[in-house]
C-alpha cells in the first residue's frame, strides 16, 4: 500500500472508534523521516488532553495492528492538531470560513497575481474551489489542486 492508501485506511478504521467517544479526526500522516512514523490529529469540542491523546494511542494502536493495515516498523504519535492547524477537508474550509489563513501554493499564480505563499480570509468552499479574500480586497478562487497547504494562520 502506498503511503497515501496507508493514510486513508488508518483513517477510515478509526474514525467510528473516536466518534463514538466525541473525537474528531483531523487528519493522519504517514511518513517516512528517520524512521516510518504515522501521525494521527486528533481534536473535540474543549479540545484534547494529554489522557486524550494517550487513550487513543492505545485504542487506536490496537486496531490498527490487529488489521495489520502496516507492515513496516513505524512509531504512532496522536496529538492535537494545534491553534496553526492545516485546512484539508471540505468540513474545514466551512468550519473556519472568516478566519485568517496562510496559503502556500505549489507555484505562483501569476494570473492572479499570487505569490507562492500568502495570507487570506477564508471564505468558504464554492464549487469545489476554495474561495480567499485577499488583502486587497479581491475574492479569489482556488482549486484544491493548487494548494500544497493551508493553515489558520496565528500571530504571536
Amino acid at each position: 500500500m502506498s503511503h497515501k492508501e496507508i493514510e486513508s485506511a488508518v483513517e477510515a478504521l478509526i474514525q467510528p472508534v473516536l466518534e463514538k467517544k466525541g473525537i474528531e479526526v483531523v487528519d493522519v500522516e504517514y511518513v517516512r523521516e528517520r524512521n516510518w512514523i504515522l501521525r494521527i490529529f486528533i481534536d473535540k469540542d474543549g479540545g484534547v488532553d494529554l489522557n486524550d491523546c494517550q487513550e487513543i494511542s492505545v485504542s487506536a494502536g490496537e486496531l490498527i495492528d490487529k488489521n495489520d493495515l502496516i507492515s513496516d516498523n513505524y512509531m504512532l504519535e496522536v496529538s492535537s492538531p494545534g491553534i496553526d492547524r492545516v485546512l484539508k477537508k471540505d468540513k474545514d474550509f466551512i468550519r473556519y470560513k472568516d478566519s485568517k489563513v496562510s496559503v502556500k501554493l505549489f507555484a505562483p499564480v501569476e494570473e492572479l497575481n499570487l505569490d507562492k505563499e500568502f495570507a487570506a480570509i477564508l471564505n468558504g468552499l464554492v464549487n469545489d474551489e476554495i474561495s480567499l479574500i485577499l488583502d486587497d480586497g479581491r475574492e479569489i478562487f482556488l482549486s484544491k489542486k493548487k494548494i500544497s497547504q493551508m493553515r489558520l494562520y496565528f500571530e504571536f
